[in-house]
């Protein structure tokens, strides 16, 4: 196999918009949460998440996440945080959500969390899962769209500028496509 070519590059970052949009329901993107520690937030999203995707258990939801939590902080620095988890369910849930009130997340710069991408995915599924993760890493590491992330007013804005952010990222190459 060759390498990704420019017009590979549009067409993967086309179809991964789609699945990003398609990630995060209408339900699962909230701006100005109020929550007052990690615990709280992880447990409002399990449910929100739950609520979304029939057949999904909060209360396993928000086990697996606290579970991921212990093994270490999904803090990444500069305010942002990257719950995840795997789980038994038919396929990845996300959640965005901006906090009303930055929480402590262990972040590896000190620095509280204002902003969340929580992302579940199904156990079989390891390329997916990381791919998102890789993605939301791209958009959350540039401090441009942080800062347009932390200025939209409502969730609607919230979701749109974050799918418009992950559109600007640079796709990421898919290593088999990579391989000689």
């Amino acid at each position: 196999m060759s390498a990704i070519t420019a017009a590979d590059s549009r067409t993967w970052t086309k179809s991964r918009m789609i699945e990003v949009d398609s990630l995060l329901p209408e339900d699962c993107v909230c701006s100005g949460v109020i929550a007052n520690s990690r615990k709280a937030v992880l447990e409002w999203v399990a449910d929100r998440l739950a609520t979304a995707h029939p057949g999904t258990s909060s209360r396993a939801l928000f086990s697996a996440l606290m579970e991921r939590e212990r093994l270490g902080s999904t803090g990444l620095g500069e305010g942002v945080a990257v719950p995840h988890c795997r789980l038994d369910c038919p396929r990845l849930m996300g959640a965005l959500l901006s906090l009303s009130r930055p929480v402590s997340f262990d972040a590896p710069d000190g620095e509280p969390v204002d902003l969340l991408f929580v992302l579940v995915a199904p156990e079989d599924e390891p390329s997916a899962h990381l791919e998102a993760l890789a993605l939301v890493a791209q958009v959350f590491g540039n401090p441009a769209e942080r800062a347009g992330l932390r200025s939209a007013g409502s969730a609607d804005a919230l979701k749109q500028r974050f799918v418009a952010a992950a559109q600007r990222a640079a796709p990421l190459p898919d290593a088999r496509q990579a391989l000689p």
